[in-house]
């Protein structure tokens, strides 16, 4: 039961990031409890060890699993001029609020190789409650 719908999960990415399924890594499960966060980053590789397996990590796809979480937003600080909330407090840059059953695609960088310094994020904090994600990587090539 679950083999059938994580393939049609993993298809829907595919054909939502126009990426060839056999590109992705396996779905990965995150949770984050009260306090916790991500420090903003980037998806991509900056070592040799992790390109020989399919290439760069391209574009992301993140999956909201649970929406009992107070903070826990994704945050873009690169993402636009404005303001947002990310963990209780202002920042700018752009956060999106992690709801069941939402998703947020985006790219690292191009095919050609070439990254992209918007694509920097992270988690903010979580004041209360559990966040749950499912994330999804693709690369430029096969992921072996």
């Amino acid at each position: 039961m679950f083999d059938y719908h994580s393939q049609a999960i993993e298809k829907r990415i595919s054909v939502y990031a126009q990426v060839p399924i056999e590109n992705g890594e396996p779905i990965q499960i995150l949770r984050y409890e009260k306090n916790q966060y991500y420090v903003p980053h980037n998806d991509y590789f900056t070592d040799t060890y992790n390109l020989k397996h399919g290439g760069q990590r391209i574009v992301t796809m993140l999956m909201y699993l649970s929406d009992n979480v107070e903070g826990g937003e994704t945050y873009f600080p690169a993402g636009g001029s404005g303001e947002s909330s990310c963990g209780g407090k202002i920042v700018k840059g752009l956060s999106v609020n992690p709801i069941k059953g939402n998703a947020v695609l985006f790219w690292s960088m191009g095919l050609n190789g070439e990254s992209d310094p918007k694509s920097v994020h992270g988690a903010c904090e979580v004041l209360s409650g559990e966040k749950w994600s499912a994330v999804k990587w693709m690369r430029q090539r096969a992921f072996l």
